[in-house]
């Protein structure tokens, strides 16, 4: 067979591939009845000892899953057992929170003073097991001595715990900050005065932002990569994300500021019209080949919806009472970083893809090369994160697949003797994949 049939049959091969691979490797991803959400708790000095009241997913810990990196635990190989923690009535899965106890007090460090000191399980409450589809969010509480005159505290939590939101009551000034990735606090003055200044908060909370669009966002990164595949000049891209960004700017800030609040039953409906702007801006895409002129508008609607998602995320980190406008800018700006990082990687392999015509002729061999090169991007970028343990595989595959199917498609588009084609060729079996899974997406969280 010629290069050039090869590279013919290639190009139908893939077109293929970028409706049903993209559905595929994001399946799993897609449910929500097993997120995975930051435990909250709260610190307070009572008399001699320090106390801890902890709400969250026990089931997940009991089960020994690592939370590291994880979206769903669904992903995780210990899926069952946590399937059969979660329908336990609240006096058995109590039972099984006991039985754990003495692993987790190994898990957790607790330092006064730079002494460890140990901890002690005062009791677990936990609510009716209900509808098992649902995170449960159980309480527990315990507690570390203090010796007479002790200053300072500092706290270690374990990182396949997941992420730990603490906040210091009981004190003027107290301390908020949240855990992850293992690791110390830094030291915390019991009588309080650690209070999270503005530029900490806005710090701190870059990489929150960040890591909710990537790798943990694969609906923001869709939604993206939609207004991406429309046109891959500036202006129509720069309308776009404009308008997005100012909107969903708006209600993050409304709902996080309290003046815009969506009830907990309600928020399968936000999902659900999110998933449907996916399905809008790919079949919008697929219909026509230019910027029309009520698409910014309409946008700028689903990203108000988009803001209200960010915000439940957002919500659950918990914010410094004193730093709330610093923290919430330091999401924002990080959501903004995210997204900038998608559009940047899609437009590389694009423009990577143009750079292999020489001389208005198209360099066949060399797309032949990049196409191979970016088949071998998911097992080379899979042997690093696979030695994360499977959890990270299973977070950042998705990510992975996209970016072969990005190269892919960008590199099969080089066979055409004019790459005017690009649309037919690359952005029209892009945003066939992107409906698919949006209307999936749809579909389960609606009727499943």
């Amino acid at each position: 067979m010629k290069l050039s049939d090869w590279l013919a049959v290639t190009v139908v091969w893939m077109r293929a591939v970028s409706m049903i691979t993209v559905l595929a490797i994001t399946g799993a991803s897609a449910a929500t009845a097993h997120e995975v959400l930051p435990t909250i708790g709260d610190m307070e000095v009572q008399g001699d000892v320090l106390s801890f009241t902890l709400e969250g997913n026990f089931e997940s810990l009991v089960a020994g899953i690592d939370l590291e990196g994880l979206e769903d635990t669904e992903a995780a190989p210990e899926a069952d057992t946590y399937d059969r923690l979660r329908a336990l009535d609240p006096a058995a899965f109590e039972a099984e929170v006991e039985a754990y106890w003495p692993q987790m007090a190994e898990a957790i460090t607790v330092l006064v003073d730079g002494t460890d000191v140990p901890v002690e399980l005062v009791g677990v409450q936990v609510p009716q097991a209900g509808d098992v589809d649902l995170v449960r969010a159980s309480t527990l509480q315990f507690r570390a001595p203090l010796p007479e005159g002790a200053e300072s505290v500092q706290v270690g939590w374990p990182a396949e715990y997941g992420v730990l939101v603490l906040r210091q009551t009981g004190v003027e000034a107290g301390w908020d900050g949240y855990l992850s990735g293992g690791g110390l606090s830094d030291p915390v003055q019991l009588g309080g005065g650690n209070e999270m200044s503005g530029l900490s908060a806005f710090v701190q909370f870059i990489p929150v932002g960040v890591e909710h669009i990537v790798p943990l966002g694969l609906d923001h990164i869709l939604f993206v990569l939609g207004l991406f595949f429309l046109s891959t000049r500036m202006r129509p891209l720069l309308w776009q994300v404009t308008a997005f960004t100012a909107a969903h700017t708006v209600t993050l800030a409304l709902a996080t500021l309290g003046y815009v609040n969506i009830p907990e039953e309600y928020m399968w409906l936000v999902e659900s019209i999110i998933a449907a702007s996916i399905v809008y801006v790919a079949v919008e895409n697929i219909f026509t080949d230019g910027l029309n002129p009520w698409r910014p508008a309409i946008i700028f609607g689903f990203g108000l919806l988009h803001g209200l998602g960010f915000a439940s995320v957002l919500t659950a980190y918990g914010l410094p009472d004193g730093a709330v406008i610093p923290a919430l800018l330091g999401f924002n700006i990080g959501v903004e970083l995210g997204q900038l990082f998608v559009i940047a990687i899609a437009f590389i392999i694009v423009a990577s893809a143009i750079r292999l015509s020489v001389d208005g002729q198209v360099n066949k061999v060399a797309a032949a090369v990049y196409m191979a090169v970016a088949v071998l991007v998911v097992p080379l970028a899979l042997i690093p994160i696979s030695a994360m343990g499977p959890e990270a595989v299973e977070a950042y595959l998705p990510l992975l697949f996209m970016v072969a199917l990005l190269a892919g498609l960008s590199a099969a588009s080089c066979a055409v003797e004019r790459f005017d084609t690009y649309r037919h060729m690359v952005a029209m079996p892009a945003s066939v994949g992107i409906a698919l899974v949006g209307a999936y997406w749809v579909v389960e969280r609606v009727f499943l």
